[in-house]
């Protein structure tokens, strides 16, 4: 594979990973003070669909996405009523709002635009555009370092550099503030939270809004950035992708980055490549398996220098050695003549069944908040 597509597949990596993040950081606060949330789905679809539909009629993306928060931060409110104030199941709850968000906006659509459950397209100042970094243009014909900066590094909307700056944002917030402390305790002993006078629906209540305002801005991004409208069913997956995500970074913003980074990257290689054979996925494989190990080499040198154990690298030091075993396999097999095809629809599989698989064999022992699901009465 050659420098210029590698670069290619990095670029539709970062922005197909970004609804991702921002829907697995959605859970991770919310998940984090206790309140298991599987609408992630359903808040990002009715995001979609109403950021969609204001920004056309508006002619304003911003309005879209302040529309599409608001939509998000409804159904935030309706969980966390049914599971906060009146005690209800969470894992209900949610599935609850999965199937409101799928049926409602197809048929709010349907009666709005008369267009089979769709948005008309949007144009101009109804989507994002691109942020062009300075020197761009004029970097580009630099060897390695021209198409890193300007066709990588550049040249993406608002919302994916917010997505990547909300990674340590929310590093911070959790592990180095009060109100990030008092959260993850609520999710731990909501009890010890409550008697040291902290209100456990209060924290609760905020970790359900943060989470509705990421998933609102996921959903909008969908519509108004990576597509031009709403189409039915557009999130196709991709709550329950970024709460497989969340497990498989166990509840920390720097692994859930690292995590849809994974899937990003997948979804990037079916589309990019919607049927290859065995020596091209030869060579995709042992480019990305040279690439992360030279990532994770960075890593584990910076974290030496610190004096910190390596134990975090351990699932990606796995990863490369899958990619490298798994490249050499294809290469053999097509060395002595066994070479074949893969189809088209095992590469559209390919980001679920990584999904399956990670979750089956590779999460290790992945340990919840210990309330987490768990409503909250208080001691009289």
């Amino acid at each position: 594979m050659d420098y210029a597509t590698l670069i290619q597949v990095l670029d539709s990596t970062i922005r197909l990973a970004t609804p991702l993040l921002l829907a697995c950081l959605a859970g991770l606060y919310s998940e984090r003070a206790g309140i298991f949330d599987i609408g992630l789905e359903g808040k990002m679809l009715a995001a979609a669909f109403l950021s969609a539909a204001i920004a056309y009629v508006s002619g304003s993306v911003w309005l879209g996405l302040l529309a599409g928060i608001a939509a998000s931060m409804f159904l935030s409110l309706i969980h966390g009523l049914a599971s906060i104030t009146f005690r209800g199941n969470q894992l209900i709850s949610g599935v609850a709002i999965n199937f409101l968000a799928s049926g409602l906006t197809v048929l709010v659509a349907q009666s709005w635009f008369s267009q089979g459950g769709r948005t008309p397209s949007l144009t101009g100042e109804g989507r994002f555009t691109p942020w062009e970094w300075p020197f761009a243009e004029a970097i580009l014909p630099v060897p390695v370092a021209g198409p890193l900066y300007s066709d990588l590094i550049s040249g993406h909307t608002a919302i994916v550099y917010l997505a990547l700056a909300l990674v340590p944002i929310s590093w911070y917030v959790l592990f180095r503030t009060r109100f990030g402390l008092r959260l993850r305790a609520v999710g731990e002993n909501p009890a010890a939270v409550d008697t040291a006078g902290v209100s456990v629906v209060g924290l609760r209540f905020a970790a359900v809004a943060i989470c509705g305002v990421l998933c609102g801005v996921a959903g909008a991004y969908l519509a108004t950035s990576l597509q031009a409208g709403f189409v039915k069913e557009m999130t196709a997956g991709r709550g329950y992708i970024a709460l497989a995500a969340l497990i498989f970074a166990k509840w920390r913003p720097w692994y859930a980055l690292y995590a849809c980074l994974l899937f990003g990257l997948l979804q990037a290689l079916a589309l990019r490549f919607q049927s290859m054979d065995a020596v091209l996925a030869s060579d995709l494989l042992f480019s990305f398996g040279i690439m992360l190990a030279a990532i994770v080499a960075l890593i584990a040198a910076f974290m030496f220098a610190k004096g910190r154990g390596l134990s975090p690298l351990k699932v990606m030091a796995q990863t490369v050695a899958g990619l490298l075993i798994a490249s050499l396999a294809l290469r053999g097999l097509a060395a002595i003549g066994l070479g074949f095809t893969i189809p088209v629809e095992f590469m559209d599989a390919l980001p679920y069944i990584l999904t399956v698989v990670i979750l089956a064999g590779f999460v290790g022992k992945a340990i919840p908040p210990r309330a987490g699901g768990e409503p909250y009465v208080k001691e009289r």
